[in-house]
């Protein structure tokens, strides 16, 4: 299940007049991962001040009761419920072009699995299910988006998972999800792994000293043969598989391939070194500072108060861990730009579905202006574009009698 603080985010507050006025009408669209749908909160700038948010919790109080027709909610200055719109006016919901497979190259000799086949088992993350076809079962990433950086994001990571070769320690690639009327692309499917991530572990199972080894050895693969940088290596990316007790790595959506998409901060030996800091200490503060202000040294120069259980003494990861990094640090440069293995594909494609042409507005002279791009849905809807659609009922209502909604 997503957790609570995970399954809402807002775009943002949108002000009819001034924000410091508290009587301003004001409307926030806010996105939810378990219905994978935009509802759009309405009320004024005395509930909802600029940056605060307030919107996403005001909506957790109704969603999971909302009928599936709903587009908006008005609510009081004290948060409570005053009507609901089901105007199609009223979706903002972007289109997404999502590319048909026989226009990307780059995944034709990807297995493919179609949505109706993938039956829904949970609801893992923002954006992952646990599902299942032919028995088996998957962990199933899609992008429900259409903001420019996650689309690119999302075919980054299935281009690079696919041509990742296989190893020990990456999560392993299954097959490129399609949708069934156009086939396509949708998402992608990895191997499943059960127990949860590092960061939910119980700190009395012992963390053992070889799963530090397999993940430096792990990223000195990544980094030096194939100049592949993760990017966001943390416990919360990592697994112990418990068919091999090996350590794996997931979720390569932040991942550079050489300089393209590299972050400033981000380096995935700083990323080892606060990764084992979190483990040791279950100190987790350092991840509220933003990357670009946080260095390693303000780790590896503090004494570790144990938290978890190890099966070495702290000493001893910290020389491994202090010695590599010393060696990653004094050829980093060298290293990177003698990788062997370099992974490539083709830039993200325009999508076909971008060039038909719709209305937008009209100009002085009462012509009317045309524009290509990017639309709303329900522009494209009434051009007689296809849309694929992912609204879905709460989890909380899957297991249960239907019940009276909004």
């Amino acid at each position: 299940m997503i957790s609570p603080d995970e399954r809402f985010f807002s775009e943002g507050q949108g002000y009819f007049g001034l924000r410091e006025n508290p009587a301003t009408e004001t409307h926030c669209n806010v996105w939810d991962w378990d219905q994978l749908r935009w509802i759009k909160v309405k009320g004024t700038a005395k509930i909802f001040p600029p940056g605060e948010d307030v919107e996403t919790s005001v909506l957790a109080q109704f969603a999971d009761y909302l009928s599936p027709e709903v587009r908006a909610i008005t609510v009081d200055d004290d948060g409570l419920l005053t009507g609901v719109s089901t105007d199609p006016e009223e979706d903002d919901t972007f289109f997404i072009g999502y590319l048909p497979l026989s226009i990307c190259q780059s995944l034709a000799n990807c297995s493919t699995v179609y949505f109706s086949q993938l039956q829904e088992l949970d609801r893992l993350g923002p954006g992952v299910d646990l599902s299942s076809y032919d028995g088996q079962r998957v962990a199933f990433k899609f992008n429900p988006l259409g903001m420019p950086l996650r689309l690119q994001m999302s075919w980054k990571e299935m281009n690079l998972l696919s041509k990742l070769p296989p190893h020990p320690n990456i999560i392993p690639f299954d097959r490129i999800g399609l949708e069934d009327v156009e086939s396509r692309v949708i998402g992608f499917t990895t191997k499943y792994i059960p127990g949860g991530t590092l960061a939910d572990a119980d700190p009395k199972r012992p963390f053992r000293f070889e799963w530090l080894q397999q993940l430096i050895q792990l990223v000195d693969f990544l980094n030096l043969e194939l100049w592949i940088i993760h990017q966001d290596i943390a416990p919360r990316n990592l697994l112990v598989d418990p068919e091999t007790d090996k350590i794996i790595l997931f979720d390569f959506d932040w991942a550079a391939n050489g300089n393209d998409g590299l972050i400033n901060g981000r380096d995935d030996v700083s990323g080892v070194v606060f990764t084992l800091y979190e483990i040791v200490t279950n100190d987790t503060h350092f991840t509220s500072i933003p990357h670009w202000e946080r260095n390693k040294d303000m780790v590896q120069t503090i004494e570790w108060t144990c938290h978890r259980e190890l099966d070495s003494d702290v000493s001893k990861f910290r020389e491994f861990l202090n010695e590599w990094v010393a060696a990653r640090t004094d050829k980093a440069t060298e290293q990177y730009s003698n990788a062997p293995k370099r992974l490539t594909w083709p830039d993200l494609p325009t999508p076909p579905d971008y060039d038909v042409p719709f209305e937008l507005g009209l100009t002085e002279e009462g012509e009317t202006v045309w524009r290509t791009g990017g639309r709303s849905r329900r522009i494209a809807l009434e051009k007689g574009q296809y849309c694929f659609r992912w609204e879905r009922p709460p989890q909380s209502r899957l297991f249960k009698k239907p019940q009276n909604s909004m």
